[in-house]
């Protein structure tokens, strides 16, 4: 008995030193492992057989490998808008950067429009005022059940055409005119030394973001409030208005001028790029505001009450207490409406407006190069859209709730 309760003892011993070993298909870790690599060699050998029917395909038919060279031909072709000078002679290359350009240009101000836009009609939408809240409701409802197609022929073909002639301008100061061209504004001249007032401008502005953070940390410390807004507002202005004098004007100016048919000099926004922002902006500021309008109805109302008890006002309880805590469930969705804008403006070729997307389907017809014009295509609105993903997603992780 002695020695078979002293070999019992000794079992259990081993059993505590060597755990039994777990089988990996009972281990959820290495399950989730083995699943992974599954999944991307299944991924990895379906695209092969597709990139290998394509290559196939293509020797069979006797049409030229892929190639990138064709970006160097001469395009043949102009395009009515373009940041950056272009000619007959301009290569294909080129061309299609100028459309990259009228893109982004495009995206950047319609999203601007549909921020703030969004931002106004979502609060409306909450006001306690009942015609206001349902001018913003009407707004939303309308614009969300129009398609964006429609939208924009009806900006572009129904409101801007419908603008006088050139010789019966619509102007402002005799310095800015909107007629049916479009909208001509003075254009900036740089003269030498504008270098240093711009960095000037970004020194300023480096310096009102440090003073803002340096007054909030005092005012978490010491509860002591710091007149932030003023102050920044007089770095930002009265030291580049220091530079710019005296620099002896470094931007100089040139207005149009009216001709016998139309303007000359100064700088065109034509009607096709006014109504490609307007009409995106005006669309997506309708989905801004209900993603708005959502965020801030997901704070608890104790908080505004707790605010109120305090002695704050309506709008400094809106602006300290709900809005930063509203932007943790705002700023998720907001990602896709950003993605939306700069997809969205593919639809820019129905009303004549040259973006990227009308560049390429020109160039295609020319070349006879499909493949490639898609894949520039599709890698461009891919690294655009990582890139604005990106950077929401770090905002969204520097404004998301810390615990502990």
């Amino acid at each position: 008995m002695a020695l078979a309760k002293g070999a019992s003892e000794s079992g259990a011993a081993a059993n505590l030193v060597a755990p039994q070993a777990v089988a990996f298909w009972r281990d959820e870790r290495k399950r989730g492992i083995l699943a992974q690599v599954v999944v991307i060699a299944l991924l990895a050998g379906f695209f092969w057989f597709l990139l290998r029917n394509f290559l196939i395909k293509q020797e069979l038919s006797g049409a030229p490998p892929l190639s990138l060279y064709f970006l160097q031909d001469v395009a043949g072709f102009q395009l009515s808008f373009s940041l950056i000078p272009l000619t007959l002679d301009s290569p294909i290359g080129r061309l299609i950067l100028a459309g990259a350009l009228n893109t982004l240009i495009a995206a950047f101000f319609a999203g601007i429009i549909a921020t703030f836009l969004g931002l106004i009609v979502g609060i409306a939408r909450l006001s306690k005022n009942w015609l206001i809240s349902h001018i913003a409701a009407t707004y939303i409802e309308i614009i969300r059940n129009i398609p964006l197609l429609l939208q924009l022929v009806f900006w572009y073909g129904g409101v801007l055409t419908a603008l006088p002639k050139p010789k019966d301008s619509i102007s402002l100061f005799e310095m800015f005119f909107l007629n049916i061209k479009g909208l001509f504004l003075p254009m900036p001249i740089f003269q030498e030394g504008v270098g240093w007032f711009f960095m000037s401008i970004a020194v300023c502005i480096v310096l009102a973001i440090a003073i803002a953070r340096w007054a909030r940390k005092r005012q978490m410390a010491t509860g002591q409030q710091f007149p932030t807004v003023i102050v920044n507002t007089a770095v930002i202005i009265l030291l580049p208005s220091f530079v710019f004098i005296l620099l002896h004007d470094p931007i100089g100016w040139e207005f149009p001028i009216k001709g016998a048919f139309n303007f000359k000099g100064g700088l065109t926004v034509q009607p096709e790029m006014t109504a490609l922002i307007i009409g995106i902006g005006i669309s997506t500021a309708a989905y801004v505001a209900e993603i708005v309008r959502a965020g801030i109805n997901s704070v608890s109302h104790g908080q505004s009450e707790a605010a109120h008890a305090l002695g704050l006002k309506s709008s400094w309880t809106l602006r300290l207490v709900v809005l930063p805590q509203a932007l943790r469930v705002i700023i998720p969705p907001m990602i896709s409406q950003y993605l939306n804008v700069v997809k969205n403006s593919t639809l820019a070729g129905f009303i004549g407006y040259a973006d990227l997307f009308a560049v390429i389907g020109t160039s295609q017809n020319q070349t006879g190069r499909a493949v490639e014009c898609v894949i520039i295509l599709m890698v461009f609105y891919l690294t655009i859209s990582l890139i604005i993903s990106t950077i929401m997603n770090v905002y969204n992780k520097r404004a998301a709730l810390v615990e502990r």
